[in-house]
């Protein structure tokens, strides 16, 4: 029985000077949280307030990533949501074959190829002259397509295909009910979710006409594609912008987060960060509508602020146990 006791005690003290040593400055924690419980009555039956704070230094917003503006009027836009496909800038897209017909002596390029503007792609020899000369490229980008071996004949075929993809087109579908919403020059976000990337580009071309298979007309955006992100053949989602509204005050989706209180924005103030419950309304992917909670010029959390409530949730969790 005293054997158990001894050991009971020991593991007793041994967890308590191991709490004792960690703290909210220890090395070990990328932030501190602290929170704290404020009790009031109001009436007759009483009414208990918690509120918690998460307190963080410059280095630690800096470090964590956190980013802060202040809450002020914004633009909401309305938008028609579209699905596509990525297809190459015809405008930007050559057919190249030979100037004199002859026999294919070399071919320097295969299809996927990156090639500069005057590279050399093939040489052939002229069945008239039997001199050789050189095919090249007539701009710079990718070979899509090759119809050119040794040995064989030019004829009057295309012998390659070299197309710049620093630009694309979106080829959207557009049902007749939306066509009068769709304008030239109108934004347009367009969408990869299974590669995770977003680009903005605008209406260049609506047709005119529309295709008997699905009924529907094409509308056209030209996305800037200097990385060679989009890949023509891919599916995509788009959001046209049809219009706009300017609110008085509105925050960045990603400042929103769910708590037990509901929606919340965190706010800066001389305690630290303040989970402010926010009524919203209009949203259009981008910013929000707040109607209540959040006053013009707080600063507020907009990016990372996942990191501010998941530091909140320790520090709850540190003050109940």
């Amino acid at each position: 029985m005293k054997s158990i006791f001894f050991v009971v005690i020991t593991t007793l003290v041994v967890t308590l000077s191991a709490c004792g040593e960690q703290g909210p400055d220890s090395a070990s924690a990328p932030v501190a949280a602290s929170t704290e419980k404020h009790k009031g009555e109001h009436g007759e039956g009483g009414h208990e307030e918690e509120a918690g704070h998460v307190k963080l230094s410059p280095q630690q917003i800096e470090a964590a990533g956190i980013g802060l503006t202040q809450a002020g009027p914004a633009q909401i836009r309305t938008q028609l949501p579209l699905y596509g496909v990525i297809a190459p800038n015809a405008e930007s897209v050559r057919e190249v074959g030979a100037r004199f017909p002859g026999i294919i002596r070399t071919v320097t390029k295969r299809i996927g190829d990156a090639v500069k503007q005057g590279e050399v792609l093939a040489t052939i020899e002229s069945n008239e002259s039997l001199q050789t000369y050189n095919v090249t490229a007539p701009l710079t980008g990718v070979v899509t397509a090759r119809q050119a071996n040794s040995g064989e004949q030019t004829g009057d075929r295309s012998l390659f295909t070299v197309a710049d993809l620093s630009t694309v087109w979106v080829e959207l579908s557009l049902f007749p009910r939306d066509r009068a919403k769709v304008r030239l020059g109108q934004s347009v976000v367009v969408k990869n979710t299974d590669a995770n990337i977003t680009a903005e580009g605008k209406v260049v071309y609506v047709a005119p006409f529309g295709t008997s298979a699905n009924q529907t007309l094409t509308a056209r955006v030209l996305l800037d594609n200097p990385d060679r992100k989009w890949s023509p053949g891919l599916y995509v989602t788009a959001e046209v912008t049809v219009g706009t509204a300017t609110v008085p005050l509105a925050v960045a989706n990603e400042s929103l987060q769910t708590l037990e209180v509901g929606t919340v924005v965190f706010v800066q103030g001389e305690e630290g960060f303040e989970p402010r419950p926010v009524e919203i309304e209009r949203s259009d992917g981008q910013m929000t509508e707040v109607l209540s909670g959040l006053n013009p010029g707080e600063t507020y959390v907009t990016r990372n602020s996942f990191i501010i409530k998941a530091e909140l949730g320790k520090g709850e969790a540190a003050h109940e146990d």
